[in-house]
């Protein structure tokens, strides 16, 4: 049974695992995939019993597989994790109507999507046209075929229009920030509580962001060091800030890779942690389309930001 809206806010309300697609030269490793996915849902340090949640999308490259692949992927990893966690599905609208195809697919699927992030990663948009077809977009594909959104903000200029959208639209019901701290307070003061939640989009850097009004975080390495940031999460909901700072600082070099010049290492980074750090239960691939293996100056300066953090896989 589909969780309601109340329920899936307060499952998001954690760690957003948003895994590697791992590859094999040109081809999806389904059995790396499936490696991956059962490594995070037995691995589960969240407090509470609180469910994993996973998400395909953008650090996974989902803007790099065709369709087909995608709601392929979607359903081998819902099947994966069964009803024991919440799946969400990154879309990327360009063009809308295939975007709309996309969803109708995976809600089709034996076990669909709990929701669906919305990734505007290409193509020039003005913050009234976000508006606008946003909002009828929620409203077909949500009445249609019970889907619920989260927009991926990625630029500051569509940030006043994202707030008009959650507030306006029931079928939005939140916004993942991917810009910068300076954005969350306006956000959240934008934002009705009832109408949506504002979540940390900047990886297990996280903290000040909590501190000014994100609820949950998403995390591109949880998938390797997956106590790491299940434990910063467990720190925010406690409001023990100090902890939480100290779990991002060991993470600090890593994410700094990660994410230096526009994010170029966002993706192959992590690869490349779960090759250096010799984990039989993961499974990193060969590196996806457009993200081969690093470089070795780069690969010796991962090896240097995990050195220590093996307790925390």
């Amino acid at each position: 049974m589909p969780l309601s809206a109340p329920q899936l806010l307060e499952a998001l309300n954690s760690v957003v695992s948003v895994p590697i697609i791992p590859f094999k030269g040109e081809e999806i490793d389904y059995e790396g995939h499936a490696k991956n996915i059962r490594y995070l849902m037995r691995n589960n340090y969240l407090e509470g019993g609180r469910p994993r949640v996973i998400a395909i999308a953008g650090t996974s490259l989902v803007h790099h597989i065709s369709h087909q692949d995608q709601v392929r992927l979607i359903d081998f990893t819902g099947q994966e994790m069964g009803q024991e966690g919440v799946l969400i599905a990154g879309i990327v609208p360009n063009p809308i109507g295939d975007a709309g195809r996309l969803v109708e697919a995976m809600a089709r699927l034996a076990r669909p999507p709990d929701a669906y992030l919305v990734m505007p990663l290409s193509g020039v948009i003005n913050p009234e046209g976000i508006h606008r077809y946003y909002l009828e977009f929620g409203r077909r594909y949500g009445e249609g075929s019970g889907a619920r959104f989260f927009y991926y903000l990625r630029q500051k200029a569509e940030r006043e229009a994202v707030v008009r959208l959650l507030n306006d639209s029931p079928h939005f019901l939140g916004v993942k920030v991917g810009t910068s701290e300076e954005d969350v307070p306006p956000i959240v003061a934008g934002v009705k509580p009832e109408n949506g939640m504002v979540i940390w989009g900047i990886g297990d850097r996280s903290t000040r962001a909590a501190q000014a009004g994100t609820t949950g975080h998403t995390s591109g390495v949880n998938v390797v060091f997956v106590r790491a940031s299940d434990e910063i999460n467990n720190a925010q909901r406690r409001g023990d800030y100090q902890r939480s700072l100290q779990l991002e600082e060991e993470l600090a070099a890593l994410e700094e890779i990660r994410f230096r010049e526009g994010r170029i290492y966002n993706y192959s980074a992590v690869v490349e942690a779960m090759h250096l750090g010799g984990f039989a239960d993961v499974a990193g691939g060969t590196g996806g389309p457009f993200n081969p293996r690093v470089p070795a100056p780069i690969a010796a300066q991962i090896q240097s930001a995990i050195s220590g953090l093996n307790a925390y896989h």
